[in-house]
């Protein structure tokens, strides 16, 4: 007898549907899994036929056949345990139901048959939903992710005699439902803020400027002075994650299996920090069947390199076209994938290789010239903001009054964010590092002041057409944290000045 059973798989971030086909005729008792499945999958009919046996259900005899259909698209990972068990069961007339085109079935076996937990089950559930499935049977741990897609049925089940009752309507499930509201309203660590931070003002107002423009950021100081203090408090004054925006990254995170057991939903923006002896497929991604890395990890977050000169050299040049486009595309013979990676990038390094100031250093200039070398000219044009982290002087250790906290920064980051929003509307541009040339032309319109100011910057420090850009990128979004609606002479100013410091160390 032959039985279907409905079923998905992930490529790249987007699931696509696959039919299991299982055919149970008479003959020499065998198996053969066809449709282009790994050692994972072909492993399949050993676990499923030993969780069938321990779940009180008789080991079919005779030739089985499954397929897994497309059969010219590679099955890799235990996933489909479920719905081969399921449809093993329904060809062998072991169970009857009329409910199995209504939902897609994901999971993997225990001996026991007991359901554990697998990879990518949100966009599996998004795209059983574009399908026009009534709803999902998932693994229990993974039910939360799933329910917040609206408008699907969630059936969480522990096990496989459990899903066989579900089916057969023997035993009562209620879809599983999360509160969206209730997720979006944890406040995360305490722990971390900017208050904390002792002194270095010019270097948290240019941290505030990057996050109200989602710029990239590029931090110069000797050791100690807070750099990484400061980057890792970022996170804390960035505007809240929306729901799509929550929902593209939880899709990476699941693919990835970084999503502890019962959590639903990636609520704060990501912050990656990345060894710097990491390769270009961890950071950019990779393998046979490509995975998100770094840079996807870190969409709609923070991606932060310290000790920038340490990374290899060939891995800080693979970033420079997802800096550009917002996403990373991976080539391989089987095909093409693209991860997005709308990322900001915070970097770190010491002015030296002995940490010093150039003036104060040890070095000789060859190795300060070296040192510097790691990083080339195109990768440094790319980063927004170039801001010296100088010592904390001892006065400023020991005052007893803090700083400002990261939730009133936080606050003038989304109200600046908020006028973005309005000025973008009906754009795919979603903040003012994103804007395009055409947008530049129409928001970053200067006076005759302004345009004498950049015209002499431009001239007296050789920059680029990418940095001039990028000046007008800082200065709308200065202008945005002042709520004004042109940009002066003051806002191009102090724009201009974040690029200074790689013209005094790089020449």
């Amino acid at each position: 007898m032959l039985a279907k059973v409905c079923s998905a798989a992930v490529q790249g971030i987007e699931a696509y549907p696959i039919e299991v086909e299982v055919n149970v005729g008479w003959g020499e008792t065998n198996i053969a899994i066809v449709g282009l499945p790994d050692a994972a999958v072909k492993e399949s009919r050993d676990r499923v036929s030993t969780a069938m046996t321990n779940s009180a259900f008789h080991f079919p005899m005779g030739r089985t056949t499954i397929n897994l259909a497309p059969a010219d698209v590679r099955k890799e990972g235990p996933s489909f345990d479920l719905p081969i068990a399921i449809g093993w069961l329904a060809a062998s007339e072991q169970m009857k139901s009329a409910l199995l085109d209504n939902y897609v079935l994901v999971g993997e076996l225990a001996l026991t048959g007991a359901v554990r937990p697998v990879k990518g089950v949100l966009p599996i559930a998004l795209r059983a939903k574009q399908d026009g499935r009534k709803g999902v049977i998932v693994p229990r741990d993974n039910a939360p992710e799933a329910a917040v897609v609206a408008g699907l049925d969630v059936i969480p089940i522990q096990n496989l005699r459990e899903a066989v009752g579900f089916l057969e309507g023997e035993v009562a499930i209620a879809p599983l439902q999360v509160d969206l509201a209730k997720l979006f309203n944890y406040a995360g660590d305490d722990d971390v803020d900017m208050a904390d931070v002792r002194g270095q003002e010019s270097v948290k107002r240019a941290l505030e400027i990057a996050a109200a423009g989602s710029h990239n950021l590029l931090l110069i100081g000797p050791p100690g002075t807070g750099k990484s203090m400061l980057a890792k408090r970022i996170p804390t004054i960035l505007p809240p994650l929306t729901l799509d925006e929550a929902l593209e990254t939880t899709k990476i995170h699941s693919i990835v299996g970084l999503l502890a057991a019962g959590q639903a939903l990636v609520t704060q923006r990501p912050f990656r920090s990345p060894h710097h002896t990491a390769s270009d497929a961890g950071l950019l991604g990779g393998g046979i069947n490509p995975t998100p890395g770094e840079i996807s990890l870190a969409h709609h977050g923070v991606l932060f390199l310290d000790e920038l000169p340490e990374f290899k050299r060939t891995v800080l040049e693979t970033m420079r076209q997802p800096l550009e486009d917002g996403k990373v595309t991976i080539s391989r013979a089987a095909g093409t994938m693209t991860f997005p990676s709308q990322f900001m990038l915070v970097a770190a390094m010491n002015p030296t290789p002995d940490g010093k100031m150039p003036g104060e250093s040890k070095s000789s200039p060859r190795e300060i010239g070296n040192y510097l070398g790691r990083i080339s000219g195109p990768l440094l044009d790319r980063i927004d903001l170039h801001v010296e982290v100088p010592q904390v002087k001892f006065r400023e250790m020991q005052a007893a009054k803090p700083g400002e906290s990261s939730a009133t920064v936080r606050e003038r980051v989304i109200t600046a964010r908020r006028i973005q929003q309005a000025r973008f509307t009906g754009k795919k541009v979603t903040c003012n590092a994103r804007m395009g040339s055409r947008e530049l032309k129409e928001f970053c319109v200067l006076d005759e002041a302004a345009t004498e100011l950049l015209r002499h910057a431009m001239t007296e420090m050789g920059l680029s057409a990418r940095a001039h850009d990028r000046i007008l990128k800082v200065s709308r979004t200065i202008a945005d944290l002042a709520a004004c609606a042109s940009i002066t002479a003051e806002h191009l100013g102090e724009a201009i000045q974040y690029r200074t410091l790689d013209r005094q160390l790089w020449g």
